[in-house]
Formats: C-alpha cells, structure tokens, sequence
C-alpha cells in the first residue's frame, strides 16, 4: 500500500476517523489492527515474523529490568541474536553465501537463493534494538503492556521506511497524548502534501533521468551523461526519501504522535560531517549511539578515533544494502569523515567559504552515490571514469529538469537562511490555500509517470 496510491489515502481516512470516533481506551487497539493490516496488505506472511520479534524483545526488556548480573546480559544477547540474526538472514545470506562461493570456484555462475526481504525489517529491527539497548542502559524504562510496545514498533506511518523513532520520543506521546492543535493539523496536512509534491513531481522526474543512464551506462559516454545521471540520482534520493518521511511525519502529527526531523537540507553542506548531520538525521544519530559511542567514540584517541569512524559508516553502508558496492560506499564515507576530522576537526564553516565548499562536498556525495546507483562494481567503475574523463557528451537533463534544479536551489536557499517555508504555514489563509492549490495542480500537471514508482528505501 504505497503512500502514493489513493488506497492508503481511503485506508488513512477511514483510520483517523474512526481513531477519533472510539473512546480513547480503544484507540490503541485500533492502530495496532489498522498497522498490521498495513503490513499484510504488503505481504501477509510477514507479519508472523514481525510479531514474533516484537515478542522476543518485548520479554527480553522485561527480563532485563527483573533481573541481574549476567542474566540481563543474556537477554540482551538474545534480542540482538533474534534482530541482528533475521536480518542477517534475509538480507546477507545470498551475498556472503556469492561471495565464498566465488572465492572457492572464481568465475563460476552464481545462483542466488529465492530469499524476499521482508518489508521495512531493516527500519523495525533498528527501533527494536535501540529499545532493548536503552532499557539495558537505564535509559528507556521497560514497557509494561505488549499492545502498547506492539504498537511502537508497527505503527504504520513508520514502518516500512521510517523515520527510525526512539521509544523514548513515541512513548512520550503515547502517554501524554493530546489532540493536535490546529496549527499541528495544519502543519501535518502541509508536511503530507509537502511530501507527495517532493515524491511525484521532483523524485520520479529525475529517476527517469537516473535510470535511463544507470540500466546500461556504457551505451551513454563522457562526462556529462556520468554527472548528470548522477545528480539526478542525488536528487531522486533526497525527494523519494525525504517526500516519503515528510508524509510519514505529517500523518503522524494528525494522530498526535511528533516524529523526528530527518532531513535539513544536506544538500546546502559544507562538509561531509556536515552532511551526515542533515541527512537521513535518524539513522545518523542511532548509528552514533548504538555503533561509534560503543566502539569508544572519540574517548581513545585520534586513530582509535578515526577507525571507530570507518566501522560505524562500514556498517552503515552494509545496512543499506547486501552488495560490495555498499561496502565501498560506506568506506569512502568513513574515509571522508576521518580526514575531515584531521584536517578541520568537527568545525561547521561559515561565511563565503562555504560557497566552493559546498559545490565540492556536493560533488563528493555525488561520487559517493555512484556505488550505491550502479547495480555492479565495474558499472560504477565505469562511471567515476566518466566522470573524469576528456569527453563530454550530451547532459540527459531536459529544460523541465533544469527548472526543476534551480527552483528546489532557490527554494532550499531560501528556507535555510530566511525560513521562507516556515513562515508560509504561518502565513493568513489564502496565502496557504492558494499554495495548496498551486501544488495540487503541479501534482497533476507535472507527475512523471502513470505508474507508481515505489520508495527506493523499500528495497532496505
């Protein structure tokens, strides 16, 4: 059920208006059925496995504050066996399992098992992970009701794609919940409309530029094919992904519930730290928690220091994806924060200098995106020689791509240093109505395809 579609629009409405009908006691039953119904409406068979991980941790967090010493230990190992394990098992099993093979018979043919990665487990295994993690801290008490944990980890509007929420940040809601104030149905509506102009108009009009090039790169040479195949993928990344958590974001809010900020404008970046500061900011944040605060942070030294960051993006390249291709990408962006660290510390740029600096952190994530776009190392290979090589080509961006570009600049520049979108919701109401209707009729006028183009994270 794509959030694009007008079956999760009916599915939405129905939900909020009964949510709002039933007496608050049965509310939560109410998101629980109308979450799971979500999920099995992907794949019905999946949700056993769902449930049953939802079931080993919510015993294992409450094991772990019943007992001591070694035995919450051994809870904790068995959430993390069931999580890490699953995932590990649907996601890496044929790329470790190609990977030996290929080193014991180079060259031989490969088969890869029919293995269907369950929906959205790389995002409900990381919130599970980071609740069992926080209750083993003394960070996050353990929660008491199953409907209630059962609902944090499958509520819908997150659960395929995120935003990665901490049970801290749901609960505090789910406790002291209070109905939206209008500026917050104003706000969450604005936010889902936000993200489906990002998604149909700016995302699915660049992937067609993105794979056009990308299904067979060779047959487009020189440096301008490479380049701007690769910023519209850039491009296609930032809308798919922050379109869909914008929407995820605002229908949240309309039931009451204040999800994370997951994206500010990584594009307008001075660095790549900078970067990874605005993007994708959940997972960011739960890698630096979970992963580098564990391996020692910044607390052992400048080469401890350094590695710590290499193995946490290794590990968040391998999270993204069971190819080397992710591996690369991961390590580079390692690599990157490490010498950034070296050269500038952790220091934010400001002033002039962040012109040229950031046109070449851009270019820098745009190499990045090359292994994570190319469907093999040698296609990606290929590209980056593109990119640097002596021969042009002919740039794939139409005049209505190029205008595209340069409004979502103006409008980013805008909004970081004039805060130009915030003001617009604050703005009288025929101001805000008539830019819902502006955006309705792009909606309709400039959406580049017929079909629904899924999200890419759903293939994480």
């Amino acid at each position: 059920m794509l959030f694009t579609t007008f079956n999760f629009l009916g599915f939405l409405i129905v939900v909020l208006t009964l949510f709002y009908l039933l007496p608050r006691p049965l509310r939560r039953y109410l998101l629980l059925a109308a979450s799971l119904f979500f999920y099995i409406a992907w794949k019905a068979r999946f949700v056993t496995l769902l449930l049953g991980l939802i079931t080993v941790d919510y015993f294992a967090a409450l094991w772990i504050v019943h007992k001591e010493g070694h035995r919450r230990r051994v809870a904790l190992l068995v959430s993390l066996c069931a999580n890490i394990g699953l995932l590990g098992y649907f996601k890496y099993t044929n790329f470790l399992r190609d990977t030996f093979l290929q080193i014991l018979r180079p060259g031989a043919a490969v088969h890869p098992l029919d293995i269907i990665l369950p929906l959205g487990i790389s995002f409900h295994t990381f919130q599970s992970i980071s609740y069992v993690i926080d209750v083993y801290r003394g960070e996050q008490p353990a929660i008491k009701s199953y409907i209630d944990y059962a609902l944090f980890v499958s509520f819908f509007p997150q659960l395929v794609a995120g935003p990665i929420v901490r049970a801290r940040e749901f609960f505090a809601d789910y406790f002291n919940w209070r109905p939206p104030t209008g500026e917050e149905w104003q706000r969450g509506f604005a936010m889902i409309l936000t993200g489906y102009v990002k998604k149909l108009i700016f995302a699915d009009q660049f992937a067609l530029v993105a794979d056009r090039y990308y299904t067979n790169p060779i047959a487009m040479p020189g440096l301008l094919p490479a380049w701007s195949a690769t910023v519209a993928f850039a491009l296609q990344i930032f809308f798919d992904f922050s379109g869909y958590t914008d929407i995820a974001i605002g229908v949240a809010l309309l039931f009451g519930f204040h999800f994370p900020e997951n994206f500010r404008r990584p594009y307008l970046s001075a660095s790549v730290t900078e970067f990874w500061r605005r993007w994708h900011m959940t997972l960011s944040g739960w890698l630096r928690d979970y992963i580098y605060i564990s391996l020692g942070g910044n607390r052992r030294g400048k080469i401890r220091t350094y590695a710590n960051l290499m193995m946490t993006m290794l590990i968040g390249g391998l999270w993204h994806g069971a190819s080397w291709n992710f591996v690369i990408w991961g390590g580079y962006q390692g690599a990157a924060l490490a010498i950034e660290r070296m050269v500038w510390g952790r220091e934010v740029k400001q002033g002039l200098v962040r012109i040229p600096l950031t046109v070449l952190t851009f270019a820098a994530i745009c190499i990045g995106w090359v292994f994570f776009r190319a469907k093999t190392f040698g296609a990606a290979a290929f590209v980056i020689g593109q990119m640097f090589s002596g021969m042009a080509g002919e740039s794939l961006f139409s005049t209505t791509q190029v205008v595209l570009i340069l409004a979502t600049l103006a409008v980013a520049l805008a909004e970081e240093y004039k805060g130009a979108l915030t003001r617009l919701t604050a703005s009288p109401l025929w101001i805000r109505t008539a830019a819902t209707m502006v955006a309705l009729l792009a909606i309709e006028l400039f959406t580049a395809s017929d079909q629904s183009i899924p999200f890419v994270y759903f293939q994480f």
